[in-house]
């Protein structure tokens, strides 16, 4: 799949540095920025619904998950995300990925799937009641409670508002 990005995105992509280390720690600010970018390149945002190019479906919301997560059971929930890797685009959900503490705080995860309404949202949920894997993946949570908390928001870019470059010249 080729992903066209505008040189505004460029501009704030350019400093999401995914296959390095963070020299200090990502605040909440940065994750959910980080997390706008990425719904940026698959078209998320606005009133217009995007269309997904692989899937002919369009998003206009996308739910944030953040997981407070217990440190020593990390794999734990790498396996937690890889199970929802296969669930959710099965029960109606658009996965734009599943993110594990690297560097800095290292008991904070974070989910993000995109629907085209919150209607799509509320039939996916009962979807997920219904699937015999959904159900093994929230019981192996609720076993091993390695999830301490969790946190969903739900957001839409403001038009007009979303990755502004700088004005000033020479920035």
């Amino acid at each position: 799949m080729r992903i066209e990005v505008s040189p505004h995105e460029v501009s704030y992509i350019s400093r999401v540095h995914f296959n390095t280390s963070w020299s200090e720690p990502i605040s909440r600010r940065e994750a959910i920025a980080t997390g706008a970018a990425l719904l940026t390149l698959h078209g998320v945002g606005g009133h217009q619904p995007a269309t997904l190019p692989h899937e002919g479906t369009s998003v206009t919301i996308a739910c944030f998950i953040r997981y407070q997560i217990d440190p020593f059971q990390r794999d734990a929930f790498r396996t937690y995300a890889e199970n929802w890797g296969r669930i959710i685009p099965r029960c109606g959900g658009h996965l734009i990925g599943y993110f594990l503490p690297h560097e800095g705080t290292n008991d904070i995860g974070w989910g993000l799937i995109a629907f085209d309404s919150l209607a799509s949202y509320e039939k996916y949920k009962a979807r997920l009641r219904t699937d015999q894997e959904s159900r093994e993946n929230f019981l192996m949570a609720q076993t091993k409670r390695f999830i301490l908390r969790e946190e969903r928001n739900f957001v839409e870019v403001v038009d007009g508002t979303f990755n502004m470059p700088s004005t000033l010249s020479g920035a």
